[in-house]
């Protein structure tokens, strides 16, 4: 009789927990949406892949030495809704970059704006 309450109320709990909402993924949370930046640099990567795309870029500083930045877009399929495709930037294409610094003050941002070699690309789909 203690064995079958307890798998009844170890059953009831797990149903209880499976209706709860989990928070999701939200990329943006690492970021200081207060402030935009913009940065120049010369595309090494462009990572087409879910949850976010990812550009990772070369910036130069006054001196003339590159840091490696990291930039995060949304997902593929919204890209894509966008107009971008894998192919949209390319290693060693000049990009300028707009968004959300990194909150750690790590080379890494949330674009926002994306120009590159003169065309501006959109970071999310019109509605």
């Amino acid at each position: 009789m203690q064995t079958k309450r307890h798998c009844t109320l170890a059953a009831a709990a797990l149903v209880l927990l499976a209706t709860v909402r989990m928070p999701a993924h939200h990329g943006q949370a690492a970021y200081d949406l207060s402030k935009s930046v913009t940065v120049t640099g010369t595309v090494v990567e462009l990572q087409f892949v879910n949850p976010h795309c990812i550009v990772i870029f070369d910036v130069k500083d006054e001196k003339g030495i590159a840091e490696r930045w990291q930039g995060e877009l949304t997902s593929p399929n919204r890209l894509l809704r966008a107009g971008w495709t894998a192919q949209s930037v390319k290693p060693g294409d000049r990009i300028t970059l707009t968004g959300s610094r990194a909150k750690s003050g790590a080379p890494s941002l949330y674009i926002t704006k994306a120009i590159a070699n003169g065309q501006e690309f959109k970071t999310a789909p019109s509605h």
